[in-house]
Parts: structure tokens; C-alpha cells; sequence
């Protein structure tokens, strides 16, 4: 039986699959006050899905999901600068009027350097381009050395962002998406290219 492989839209009721402390952060989606605010009630959990929600009918999909064998894998979340109120605190914002914010990304580390990462970011360009969106643009970290809400600098110039902000620590990078058009066919060979470098002791049971 072959391994199977999906990616889909993140919505209310696959929330949970996002990996912890995911679920629970509401790093972007609030200003560091009510963030604080919300850590303090003791369920930010209910803000980003306040958040969600409100994305998905204000402004449509603000995520993908990947699962592998049904398990998830990874994920990314992007929305409009005007929807992620933590952008304005980084010393190179504001985002650029035309672009899309990626927020973040991760790989649950079962599957870490099977180039899933790149497979993600292609995802969300491939979502943005149908919609008509002229750049992504995203907060690189130049000293990351371990999962957190921003994305290492290195990898996002490794998948074709350009830096348009230098900073020492917080680079603001940019990719325009009239450049990246080849990327809707290519999202789905590489998820082939993904599974098959993949070995069965690879995948983790859902069990």
C-alpha cells in the first residue's frame, strides 16, 4: 500500500492538527499586549481560533496543512498585513501594501530535511497566485537555531526570497510572484519527489 499525501486549506475543524505549541500561539495573530492578555486568561487557543475564523470569512484560506499517511506533517499560515497585528513591532515593517505576509511555517520533526519546508512554501504561492497576489513577503531570522515563530533567514533565501530590508536580526525578505509561476505545476512533482525519497521505516505510524 502506497504512502498518501495531501494538502489542504487550514479551517476551524482541522485547527487541532496543528502541532503544540501552535495550536496555542498567538504570536502573530495579536499585538504583544493582548497576547499578554490572552496568555493571562489562560486559553489563547480561543483567540486564534477567533482569529481563523474571522480570516476565512473576511479574506479566504490563511493556511495549508500536509499530511503524510494521514499524519500531519507540517504546515504555513499567511494573511494580509492588515490581519497580523505583530508585523508592525519588527524594526524592518511595514509589510509592502502588495504583498501577502507568510507568518510562519514548520515541519514536525518526523519529517525534517525531507524538503518538505520548500514543498510548503510552494503551496502558499501556488494559493496566492490563483487569488491574484502580487508578492509574499515574510521576517527572516538570521540567528534561528530552533523551531520558533520566525523563520530562519537562510532557508527562505535557500526557496527564492530576496531580502528588500536588511536588519542583523530581522531581515524583511520578498519574493514576486509574476517570477514563481512555474511553481503551481511544480508543487505537485515535488510532493512526488517528497514521498519518494521517503523510506517506510520513514513515515510515522498514525498510531
Amino acid at each position: 500500500m502506497g504512502t498518501t499525501r495531501r494538502i489542504v486549506n487550514i479551517t476551524l475543524d482541522n485547527l487541532d492538527d496543528l502541532p503544540w505549541p501552535c495550536r496555542q500561539c498567538v504570536f502573530w495573530e495579536l499585538d504583544p499586549v493582548a497576547r499578554q492578555r490572552a496568555e493571562d486568561a489562560g486559553d489563547p487557543g480561543l483567540e486564534k481560533e477567533a482569529w481563523i475564523s474571522a480570516a476565512l470569512l473576511e479574506w479566504g484560506s490563511c493556511g495549508k496543512v500536509c499530511y503524510v499517511d494521514e499524519v500531519p506533517a507540517a504546515f504555513a499560515m499567511y494573511a494580509p498585513p492588515s490581519y497580523v497585528p505583530r508585523s508592525v513591532a519588527f524594526p524592518t515593517s511595514p509589510v509592502s501594501a502588495d504583498a501577502v505576509l507568510l507568518m510562519t511555517a514548520r515541519v514536525l520533526p518526523d519529517f525534517a530535511g525531507t524538503g518538505l519546508g520548500r514543498v510548503m512554501v510552494q503551496s502558499v504561492v501556488k494559493d496566492l497566485l490563483r487569488r491574484g497576489v502580487r508578492a509574499v513577503e515574510v521576517f527572516g531570522d538570521t540567528t534561528w537555531h530552533r523551531p520558533e515563530c520566525v523563520l530562519p533567514a537562510d532557508f527562505l533565501l535557500s526557496v527564492g526570497f530576496k531580502t528588500v530590508r536588511p536588519h542583523h536580526r530581522y531581515p524583511r525578505l520578498r519574493i514576486e510572484l509574476r517570477n514563481v509561476l512555474t511553481w503551481k505545476e511544480d508543487v505537485e512533482a515535488a510532493l512526488e519527489k517528497l514521498i519518494d525519497s521517503m523510506t517506510p521505516e520513514g513515515v510515522p505510524n498514525p498510531a
